[in-house]
């Protein structure tokens, strides 16, 4: 069978969408959607959202992909691709994820500056009991930092690893983390639009072979109320029109080391940390996750090698400082994720925000930190509509959209709990 195309788009709830096209489309460089995608909910109800013009006719949106990023999939006789979202008319799609990134790229490249992007992927294992209800991965021996048999005994994770490498994905790590049977996936520095493309697919990739084994790999929040939470770490530093590292101040790095850029770019985060959960902790399940003591970015603050903060300054110096802010989780696209960090380090470089003291507590019974996320996504949507710079920047079209969709989400969970909140979501992050 001669190769055919499946083209591919992250959405607003960052499910991937697509279609197949057949080998003689393979040199064409757009394809059509529905734009009122944009008013699909998880639970498929459409929805009269901001800018999916679902009551105006619901027309057509394009897909453009350059032919150069067409690459080799998983899937045999199957190549894919991703692109940008156009309206009717030929303009760049204010709802396009892919496109705010690309925004916030080039707003740094107005600075001589070029983002580097890297991204921790933290994800459970699930697969169905005898009765079809979905349970934690029989892995009985699975510990933090584990590897072989004990931690995954079907050896899933050495099929994705597999794939990975022969198509390209340069991976960093993968590891069995603290709540068995969770895993770690890390992908290594790139450009901040070529990374995120790379976890979008590899995000893809790697619960598509798992199903192929029987396991549901789920990177949503918190599926196991018992357990831990799975986030997306958000790791950034700058390229200078030199190719050196702009956060860097020389070979050693830590809160003591910072220079400028990466003081402004602090205090942006800092400035913007309420507004930011609304867009990278989207879900009624990512509060689950954001809580006091549990290793994500639920407090106000920043620290150096400290996993209790929201933003962890790279011990390493040199072509390695960088900074990664621990907020966001896999429910959030990770493009309209990246941009919105991007953005609010950016705003802090260019507005001069204070920097508040480095924490000092171990983030368990002791936090400097007064300030948190809202403790429910309602909270958060309102913290996110106020911060007005945030919205503007990120895009706000798409926000809006966001916002429409989050308060319905509210409402359509309001009264789901344990396994029926879980699987609002589950097969779809």
């Amino acid at each position: 069978m001669k190769d055919r195309l499946r083209v591919l788009f992250c959405d607003h709830l960052s499910i991937m969408r697509g279609k197949y096209l057949p080998h003689s489309k393979i040199g064409d460089d757009s394809t059509r959607f529905c734009r009122s995608t944009f008013g699909v909910h998880y639970d498929k109800d459409l929805l009269n959202a901001p800018g999916a013009m679902t009551y105006a006719g619901l027309p057509d949106m394009e897909l453009r992909w350059l032919h150069d990023d067409i690459r080799e999939s998983w899937d045999a006789s199957t190549r894919v691709v991703l692109g940008d979202l156009y309206d009717d008319e030929g303009r760049p799609l204010p709802l396009c994820p892919r496109g705010a990134l690309k925004r916030a790229v080039a707003a740094w490249a107005e600075k001589g500056l070029t983002p580097k992007v890297g991204i921790e992927l933290e994800a459970f294992a699930l697969q169905a009991d005898e009765k079809g209800e979905l349970v934690p991965y029989d892995a009985p021996g699975g510990v933090v930092y584990g590897t072989g048999p004990y931690s995954d005994p079907l050896r899933f994770n050495d099929r994705i690893w597999q794939m990975a490498e022969r198509l390209g994905f340069s991976l960093d790590m993968i590891t069995a983390e603290y709540d068995s049977p969770q895993f770690e996936y890390t992908l290594t520095f790139d450009d901040a639009v070529k990374a995120v493309d790379d976890i979008v697919l590899f995000r893809l990739m790697a619960r598509e072979i798992a199903l192929e084994y029987g396991i549901v790999l789920t990177f949503m929040p918190k599926p196991i109320p018992a357990a831990g939470g799975s986030g997306m770490h958000i790791n950034f530093s700058f390229a200078d029109e030199t190719g050196g590292n702009a956060l860097s101040s020389g070979p050693k790095g830590g809160p003591e080391h910072m220079n400028d850029l990466a003081r402004g770019c602090l205090a942006g985060l800092i400035h913007h940390h309420k507004g930011l959960a609304g867009l990278i902790a989207p879900t009624a399940n990512s509060y689950m996750r954001l809580q006091p003591g549990s290793l994500s970015g639920y407090w106000r603050n920043w620290g150096g090698d400290h996993r209790n903060v929201t933003t962890r300054i790279s011990a390493e110096g040199g072509a390695k400082a960088r900074l990664e802010h621990r907020m966001a989780d896999a429910s959030a696209n990770p493009y309209t994720a990246v941009a919105a960090v991007l953005h609010a380090a950016r705003l802090g470089v260019e507005n001069g925000y204070d920097l508040p003291p480095m924490e000092t507590g171990d983030g368990f019974e002791r936090t400097d930190a007064r300030e948190s996320t809202a403790d429910d996504l309602a909270g958060a949507v309102v913290d996110l509509e106020r911060d007005v710079a945030l919205v503007k920047a990120v895009g706000e079209e798409l926000v809006a959209n966001h916002v429409f969709m989050k308060r319905k989400e509210v409402r359509k969970t309001r009264d789901l709990e344990g396994d029926a909140l879980r699987d609002f979501y589950i097969y779809f992050i």
